[in-house]
């Protein structure tokens, strides 16, 4: 029986984004999250008496500013070396060859495979073959995966590769491929990286996308961490998911459908901050909250946004121990307006409303409002497209929020109309 540690995208020494213009943020805490929960997955590896562990592509969130970065990872690998653990290690999107331009030599317990062709590494005291390739250049658009050998029936394998798999929302296709392409090639475990989110995509075989090691903003949320795999004759035995994150991210949408004052809103919202917390599992906590549904105390929130900003800022100093802080507010709430008793009317505000609301719940409507947007995410500025408020035009959440926007919108001037004459 042994055991080894499957990790990936663990972006060294990359920011998290959206804590930094808050004056009581965690800002040491922020900082260094990345490399404090790498340290984490180094002394589980070393807890746990792993027989090795594997890397599977963005150790690196792209070439060092300078060597730090670099000094570090050595640090750690001889941390591993020093507990007879070796590590194997695939260059992915982030990291490929081509972007780094800075190198130190890792102990001797380290091996990067080749980003030129698949290559693979015995570990001959244990009968284990892994097999990795890295990339060569960012943008791999060839299924890697086609060119790693198949298996022979004495070893237990592990295929260790960076990819998107038949594709995942939010994540570039990169080393596309399949994992009906996998399973052919007789691995007992695949090792992916590149999706930050955890995702067990088989259990026969095993192909198993760990996630990030650590949350990085309001869109990697919940628990990050790695998988611990236990193999017993020649088997998997157990997989498991550990996590070794610092900082917690977390999105609360809060309902605020009928609310008649702004206390009942901020009451809601603390309800919901509170059980964000408690399933924290005791780490620092960052809550982006977004306030939807229509209130009657929709004008006063809008009004003053700011204020009511700092009120939920106020509401989540007082919950645990001062470890909760407010990544950012949406108010999307609305006036409260019967749209059955507007949709049922005989004119062209009725109709108005009946066309919008039909188009909202028709694919057909919905698709032609994708194909219109079609050239847009050409044209959108990249910062839109990347990061934490990222927007994805031919997203459905995108989509169905452009509905709601516009009749919102069309609600609004109707009302101003009433209101001038």
């Amino acid at each position: 029986m042994f055991r080894f540690l499957h990790a990936a995208d663990v972006h060294l020494d990359s920011p998290l984004v959206g804590l930094d213009r808050y004056e009581s943020a965690p800002v040491e805490t922020v900082r260094g999250a990345t490399r404090r929960a790498f340290e984490n997955l180094v002394g589980l590896a070393i807890d746990e008496e792993v027989a090795f562990v594997l890397l599977a592509g963005d150790l690196y969130d792209g070439d060092w500013k300078d060597y730090r970065t670099g000094l570090f990872f050595v640090d750690q690998m001889a941390r591993l070396r020093e507990a007879q653990i070796p590590v194997f290690v695939v260059a992915g999107n982030h990291d490929a060859a081509s972007n780094i331009t800075k190198y130190l030599r890792p102990p001797d317990n380290v091996h990067l495979f080749s980003s030129k062709r698949p290559e693979t590494r015995i570990v001959e005291a244990l009968n284990v073959a892994v097999h990795g390739q890295g990339y060569a250049n960012r943008e791999i658009t060839a299924d890697l995966a086609a060119a790693y050998p198949a298996a022979d029936g004495t070893l237990f394998h592990v295929g260790l590769l960076h990819t998107s798999l038949d594709g995942r929302p939010g994540h570039a296709p990169y080393a596309p491929t399949s994992s009906q392409v996998l399973a052919q090639k007789g691995y007992h475990y695949w090792a992916l990286g590149h999706i930050h989110k955890r995702e067990v995509v088989s259990q026969v075989p095993w192909i198993v996308f760990p996630g990030n090691l650590q949350g990085r903003h309001a869109r990697e949320t919940g628990p990050k961490g790695c998988t611990l795999v236990t193999v017993e004759n020649g088997a998997v035995k157990q997989v498991e998911e550990r996590p070794v994150d610092v900082l917690r991210w977390a999105v609360s949408r809060v309902d605020a459908d009928g609310a008649s004052s702004t206390d009942d809103v901020l009451d809601a919202v603390g309800r919901a901050i509170t059980s964000e917390a408690d399933r924290s599992d005791g780490r620092p906590l960052a809550v982006r909250v977004e306030v939807y549904g229509r209130a009657a105390c929709h004008e006063e929130i809008a009004s003053d946004p700011d204020r009511w900003m700092q009120e939920v800022r106020a509401l989540a100093a007082g919950v645990g121990s001062g470890d909760v802080w407010i990544e950012k507010v949406r108010f999307a709430t609305e006036r409260p307006v019967d749209l059955p008793q507007l949709a049922a009317r005989d004119d062209a505000i009725g109709s108005l409303i009946r066309d919008i609301e039909s188009a909202a719940a028709d694919p057909a409507e919905i698709e032609a409002l994708r194909a219109a947007l079609a050239d847009v995410r050409g044209v959108l500025p990249r910062e839109l497209l990347d990061g934490d408020d990222a927007v994805d035009p031919h997203a459905p959440e995108t989509l169905a929020r452009m509905v709601v926007d516009a009749r919102e919108l069309l609600l609004a001037r109707i009302a101003r109309q009433r209101s001038a004459s």
